[in-house]
């Protein structure tokens, strides 16, 4: 064999392995600009005194940032659907990490049940979900009247998906409405509307938050306005230790531990999801698509599931002296931190002029009524009612990550029982709301006006119903004193 031939054989095999660690490199380039851009997040709330007076996060500025960098191509190479996948697993990871997490060991940070506390947040969004659907159906109808124009009224009805569920869900619906019905520019709206949702999410709920630590009415009082809290670093004598290692550095490092923990869950729930897939396919009970249920769309349900019971076999067997909390909860607030930059940095602002002005009327009026809601609502709670009423409004205007985001400003370290009912939240909301997110909204262009004010307003007051029955569980579980000064 000539040794030319050899010669030219290995260059083109190392060529051709070049290109493959090269192309590798794409995704890992990706998630090094969301870190950096938290850097830079972090670095400019620290100096410039607008950002470090008004508390905005680290990750909204570095967002930000990244989202004008990548619109006006400064970064070569790179577009918003880079991170979209980047994000969407930091989501998961958050809530998967912390559903792995025991309960605080400090009762007074408690509020109560985490199912019914849970269960108030479920009854918070479900309202928001209906009650958002009928006025922005309405909005663009009494436009429409008031100015003589045509807009589909659906271009109003789809600011619910933008503002309770994000990007993903107005996209998907908006697509579904474009295609089916004819909905003219229903996708590019409905991830306006998603855009300028999580943007009121955070122009309201910074300032509620702040409000909130000022009055010392948030339970968790190592939140608080100080020094450290405006720029954002700890000075070098005041920093605070977290996390403790429960494995040997020998062995190996704690926090690899840790992650091979809910890598092991992430296998598990997708094994799940692919044995149950198989078994769903074709099968369509009522109408009920199963295959989208147990498809990995949904993955971070499932593995919230998956999660709650590698946590209760950790207990049974005595395994939660090999699992700390502080760690646990520093993969939690990392995977926020790099969830909301990548949320932002994957969103593309499609501005569409000729709609602006019905737009800007359809976010101003359910920004309103979800403020007013969420506040109403979140103070009837109970205990922790402030920082439901913040977390809510949070996972009503952008996404559950917004929600958990804000209540990172008054439970710094998600001590408070809170974070643990958002999760159990995720998993009730989609049983609550089974039929209108899986049913009625895909096919909501084609059913009259009255059905559709009946499907999604009737599950508002529904859910308006169940107020009372969770307030007199309220009474009987605390003095008749506190029902009343929480409501006060």
């Amino acid at each position: 064999m000539p040794m030319g031939w050899i010669t030219t054989e290995a260059f083109c095999f190392g060529t051709i392995m070049e290109i493959a660690m090269e192309s590798s490199f794409h995704g890992v380039i990706a998630f090094a600009l969301m870190a950096g851009m938290l850097v830079i997040g972090s670095l400019l709330r620290k100096n410039i005194p607008v950002l470090r007076n008004s508390l905005v996060p680290a990750s909204i500025v570095g967002g930000l940032l990244g989202f004008v960098l990548l619109s006006l191509d400064l970064i070569p190479g790179f577009g918003s659907g880079d991170f979209t996948g980047l994000t969407f697993h930091f989501f998961t990871l958050s809530f998967m990490s912390l559903c792995l997490t025991s309960s605080s060991g400090d009762k007074s940070l408690s509020g109560g049940s985490i199912v019914r506390g849970g269960l108030w947040l479920t009854i918070i969004w479900t309202i928001s979900l209906g009650i958002q659907g009928v006025l922005g159906y309405g909005v663009i109808a009494v436009y429409d009247k008031v100015t003589g124009s045509n807009i589909s009224a659906f271009l109003g009805a789809i600011i619910t998906h933008g503002f309770t569920q994000g990007p993903g869900q107005a996209l998907t619906y908006g697509n579904i409405w474009e295609q089916e019905y004819g909905i003219a520019n229903a996708a590019q709206v409905g991830m306006i509307y998603a855009s300028l949702g999580f943007l009121m999410a955070f122009l309201v709920g910074v300032p509620w938050a702040k409000r909130v630590i000022a009055r010392g009415q948030n339970l968790n009082k190592k939140s608080s306005i100080d020094g450290d809290f405006l720029s954002g670093f700890y000075p070098a004598g005041n920093k605070p230790e977290t996390g403790r290692m429960v494995t040997h550095s020998a062995n190996m490092d704690s926090l690899a531990w840790h992650l091979g923990l809910l890598a092991i869950a992430y296998v598990l729930t997708h094994l799940w999801l692919l044995s149950v897939r198989d078994l769903v396919a074709g099968f369509t009970p009522w109408g009920l698509n199963l295959s989208v249920l147990f498809s990995h769309n949904m993955f971070f349900v499932h593995g919230l599931g998956v999660c709650v019971l590698m946590r209760l076999l950790v207990d049974k067997l005595g395994f939660a002296r090999h699992v700390d909390n502080d760690t646990l909860k520093r993969i939690t607030g990392s995977s926020v931190d790099f969830m909301v930059v990548g949320t932002l940095m994957s969103i593309q602002f499609a501005v569409l002029y000729a709609l602006l002005t019905p737009i800007l009327l359809v976010t101003l009026v359910i920004t309103l009524a979800t403020l007013f809601g969420c506040w109403w609502m979140g103070r009837l709670s109970g205990k922790l009612g402030h920082e439901r009423s913040l977390t809510a409004f949070g996972c009503c205007c952008g996404s559950t990550g917004t929600g958990l985001l804000l209540l990172r400003m008054l439970d710094s370290d998600f001590s408070t029982s809170v974070a643990k009912e958002l999760a159990f939240f995720n998993l009730a909301i989609v049983l609550a709301n089974i039929h209108v997110l899986y049913i009625f909204a895909p096919i909501a262009p084609s059913l009259s006006p009255a059905t559709y004010l009946l499907a999604f307003g009737g599950t508002a007051l529904v859910a308006l119903a169940v107020v009372p029955v969770l307030m007199g569980k309220l009474k009987l579980a605390v003095p008749r004193a506190t029902v009343k000064e929480t409501i006060q």
